[in-house]
């Protein structure tokens, strides 16, 4: 029987400098779409999809993540006191959402080295990996939809969207071939081969990995077996395709809406789009949209 996937590790310790200088002193992942930080949209993305436990990656600066999921007794105290119990229930339902652990990467030495710093923690069971970076917005959550995968073939899985070829050297490519599944032939493909960041002339499809992964634990063996990349770092991609040689590994061009909130104008696409659907804000700021001199 294929193990279940219990597992999420989150790496946040990267330092976030395309929004400076809101990054300057305040975690990249904390930065709010709407009212709710990014890295929690991907927290419960993963309870939706099954996870129990969290393993949450950081680095110098980041104690702000470790807060926003903690208890605070000061500020329920305040909230339950002045009669807030709403607000009160929201603070609560944030500290009592899942279990949480934190490994911490001292420099920021790639993906693939912050998955490896926490191999411990993971012990030797199948894992998930979500970078909050990706604000994915689905009717079924995209990791459920690899987990699904997983459990059918019992092998790793890599979330796939089609990217334009002018922006294919700012992801990870793979080469794959598509598998008949569930009587389609569009979504699920056996992966060939991996590139990193390949030129546009060298890139083998548009076929981009985005940031959800179901993994297995040799993964950490093939990613201890690779050379550094450039600029030192241990990319997951090179241990991916290390680990490719020994057992196959599949991609899904998953099924919803991603939005790049690393990047500030998908940072500013998700803050509307969440808001427009939003029961408390949507109708008054849909209104107030049309009034804008466009």
């Amino acid at each position: 029987m294929t193990p279940k996937v219990r597992k999420a590790v989150f790496p946040a310790a990267g330092l976030g400098t395309r929004f400076l200088p809101a990054t300057k002193a305040m975690p990249k992942e904390m930065l709010p779409v709407v009212d709710k930080p990014i890295i929690q949209y991907g927290v419960e993305e993963a309870i939706q999809s099954g996870v129990q436990n969290i393993i949450i990656v950081t680095g110098r600066g980041k104690s702000a993540i470790e807060d926003h999921f903690d208890v605070s007794f000061e500020l329920e105290h305040l909230l339950e006191t002045r009669g807030k119990k709403d607000l009160l229930a929201t603070v609560h339902a944030v500290s009592d959402m899942i279990n949480v652990a934190y490994v911490r990467q001292k420099e920021a030495l790639g993906l693939g080295h912050a998955v490896l710093r926490a191999s411990e923690l993971v012990g030797n069971e199948p894992f998930s990996v979500i970078l909050s970076d990706d604000v994915i917005d689905g009717e079924t959550p995209c990791l459920r939809q690899l987990i699904d995968i997983y459990e059918f073939y019992g092998a790793p899985v890599l979330a796939l969207m089609e990217v334009p070829r002018e922006n294919v050297s700012a992801y990870g490519i793979v080469d794959a071939e598509p598998v008949s599944h569930h009587g389609g032939r569009d979504r699920l493909y056996r992966i060939r081969n991996l590139v990193e960041k390949p030129k546009q002339s060298d890139a083998p499809s548009n076929l981009a990995i985005i940031g959800r992964y179901v993994l297995i634990p040799e993964i950490f063996a093939s990613l201890e077996a690779i050379e550094p990349g450039s600029g030192g770092e241990i990319q997951l991609t090179d241990g991916l395709k290390h680990m490719l040689r020994s057992r196959p590994i599949y991609g899904y061009k998953f099924e919803g809406t991603r939005y790049d909130a690393g990047d500030k104008l998908g940072f500013l696409q998700a803050t509307v789009e969440f808001a427009l659907k939003r029961h408390d804000l949507g109708e008054e700021f849909r209104a107030y949209l049309k009034k804008l001199p466009l």
